[in-house]
């Protein structure tokens, strides 16, 4: 074959190659957010869905295209039910193609969805399922955390209530979110020289606590110094409110600590004057720009704060931009090695996500609920802010 020949095929390809390489770039990314929409966590998934589009808005200078190409986000409501969650991450992998996923909102359907990102070998970014079994012992990989871990919220908690002579108590949800949130929380509480001394996990359609609360009182009745009842509950059937009037304070000396939740939580928490805490986040807290951006353009948008979720879900896309615009690439492998180790900037200032476990190591804090004049709910005010530096987050996944 001629040499002239040859170059003529030669042209004719890298000429077809060109036609295809604009619609090529032009192929969405593709990310599927799991939330469970229906169910008792629908509050907590409309936020983080809500979040999500805010922080591609942001993160894209509401383009929403990175590396010259558009973000499809996929929606997939898991109803709280951990064998759907699995099957539509399944779905998400397989026949959607996505090239990331993000979510779910219930450590029950996250510990059901990690063997699916391993098995796929596709990266599951997890916001905001907090139990410390997802970056634990059922760690893999391919899973990255953004959302908080329950080792965090113990150590939050533990700043605001723990101390020599403390006795606490807690009344936890009956499965993995609330077993490792007090199985932590015992551990932060130790460190500083308080105790816990009795625990209750409840179901999660629990409506009346009234023997929890006796069987707490009795435990406590012996109990020398401080005592607390700590709240460890996620979604409805919140027992802040009924145990509150209870007046365990004034009848026993037992004080409610809380833990930090969405704003029509903390309408319950405007009778609890003085109460403690550890806190995620809450619209007032943080002081950078991103969050000023958020909260400003939430109150545009909604006439209402960012909560506790939509910072999640925002912090979450986030992460996703600064993780595609670093490896240049969809990439599994080339995204993990990017992500290892990568800081980026939230609603909550930096974050990193730590090499041993993809944890996201990021600030806490401490409160004390007080009231203001026109605010229907307990406000929680910052006692102190917690530093992720400072903060000796425990590796629990199978590499120790």
């Amino acid at each position: 074959m001629e040499k002239r020949q040859l170059f003529r095929i030669a042209g004719f390809f890298l000429f077809i190659f060109m036609l295809a390489a604009p619609s090529m770039a032009q192929q969405p990314i593709k990310v599927a957010q799991l939330a469970c929409l229906t169910g008792p966590y629908e509050a907590y998934a409309k936020q983080a869905v809500e979040g999500f589009k805010l922080g591609l808005e942001y993160a894209t200078d509401n383009t929403f295209t990175v590396l010259g190409r558009p973000i499809e986000v996929i929606v997939k409501d898991t109803h709280m039910k951990p064998d759907m969650g699995k099957q539509l991450l399944t779905a998400a992998y397989q026949d959607d193609k996505v090239d990331i996923a993000v979510g779910p909102v219930s450590s029950a359907v996250a510990m059901a969805c990690l063997p699916v990102a391993e098995e796929f070998k596709k990266i599951l970014i997890v916001e905001p399922a907090v139990a410390d079994s997802i970056t634990g012992k059922a760690w893999n990989r391919y899973i990255f955390r953004t959302g908080r871990n329950s080792s965090q919220d113990a150590i939050a908690g533990a700043t605001a209530i723990g101390g020599p002579g403390v006795n606490v108590a807690y009344i936890a949800q009956d499965y993995t979110f609330g077993r490792d949130g007090v199985a932590t929380a015992k551990e932060a509480l130790a460190a500083t020289g308080a105790k816990v001394i009795h625990e209750e996990y409840m179901p999660l359609n629990t409506v009346d606590f009234t023997a929890p609360a006796q069987r707490i009182i009795k435990a406590m009745n012996k109990a020398k110094g401080k005592k607390y009842l700590a709240i460890y509950w996620a979604g409805k059937n919140n027992p802040t409110a009924k145990l509150n009037a209870m007046k365990l304070d004034k009848r026993y000396g037992i004080q409610l600590a809380v833990g930090g939740n969405i704003i029509d939580v903390l309408k319950t928490y405007k009778t609890l004057v003085g109460a403690e805490g550890g806190n995620y986040y809450y619209y007032e807290s943080p002081e950078n720009k991103i969050n000023d951006w958020l909260v400003s353009e939430h109150f545009k948008r909604f006439n209402a704060p960012p909560d506790f979720f939509t910072c999640g879900g925002m912090t979450a896309a986030l992460a996703v931009v600064k993780a595609l615009k670093t490896a240049k690439s969809t990439d599994t492998e080339t995204l993990i090695k990017a992500m290892e180790g990568m800081h980026f900037d939230t609603p909550k200032g930096e974050m990193v996500f730590r090499k041993e476990d993809h944890q996201a190591l990021q600030d806490m804090y401490a409160f004390r609920i007080t009231t203001r004049e026109g605010i229907d709910w307990g406000i929680p005010e910052v006692t102190k802010v917690i530093s992720y530096k400072d903060m000796n987050i425990p590796i629990r996944n199978q590499r120790n």
